[in-house]
């Protein structure tokens, strides 16, 4: 096998991954918009939400809209190095090229609004908490999401135990906190319980210590798509153009 046959089950094998990957991600999305039980319909239900929390309910499309993309990706990928096929080559190197160039504008994009990513950030948690404090213990939907949130993340409300003073649990329980905010615990877990246990914490300062300790495998995922994305438009040209020069 030669360098031009390496490279074109290299494309294959690669676009072939995309495609299944594009698929899954397309059932997934589908999946989400069909489910009327899934997470999206529980954030439609808050009340007091910030209107930019209902561009949430779109992900369902976005899931959509990527995996048709990469599935479309990986069939031009695949098709195009099997077949040989000029036109399919250089619309799979176009969209790569869309696509990288999209990538780049969304990180300066995020750069450039971080204010306003941190100002919504700040209207998502003033409406948790008070959903918290209107639902939790009250509303199974709401309740049995906190709880499995929780207990998954090993954390205790939206910012700390403190969320959860006026709720209808706090209020039915004689002002206790839900047990995930004593982990280990026999004893009710009230406010000195909570703030007793000091590895616990709101789930928000979770998700963010998770991220900021995998920022660097976040960094290092996002270049090596980057680079994969370049490798694969300069092989798509590389066979583009030893097709044409083969044909002439």
């Amino acid at each position: 096998m030669g360098c031009y046959g390496f490279l074109k089950l290299m494309m294959f094998v690669f676009n072939g991954i995309i495609f299944l990957a594009g698929a899954a991600i397309l059932g997934v999305g589908i999946w989400v918009k069909v489910d009327s039980g899934s997470i999206l319909s529980f954030l439609g239900k808050i009340e007091n939400a910030p209107p930019e929390l209902s561009q949430v309910l779109n992900v369902g499309y976005l899931l959509i809209a990527i995996g048709a993309l990469l599935v479309v990706i990986g069939f031009l990928g695949c098709c195009g190095a099997v077949r040989e096929s000029k036109c399919m080559l250089l619309l799979f190197f176009i969209i790569v090229l869309v696509v990288f160039i999209a990538e780049v504008a969304g990180a300066v994009v995020i750069l450039v609004f971080r204010p306003l990513a941190d100002e919504l950030v700040q209207k998502v948690g003033i409406a948790a908490v008070k959903n918290i404090r209107k639902d939790y213990g009250k509303n199974a939907d709401v309740t049995g999401l906190w709880n499995t949130t929780m207990s998954t993340l090993k954390c205790c409300g939206f910012y700390n135990s403190s969320d959860f003073v006026g709720s209808p649990y706090y209020v039915d329980h004689n002002s206790q906190y839900p047990p995930q905010c004593c982990p280990g615990m026999n004893y009710p877990c009230n406010q000195t319980m909570a703030d007793s246990v000091t590895i616990i914490t709101g789930c928000f300062p979770k998700i963010m210590q998770l991220i900021d300790d995998n920022t660097v495998v976040i960094v290092a995922v996002a270049l090596g798509i980057a680079v994969l994305e370049i490798c694969a438009m300069v092989v798509s040209m590389i066979l583009y153009c030893r097709i044409k020069s083969t044909s002439a």
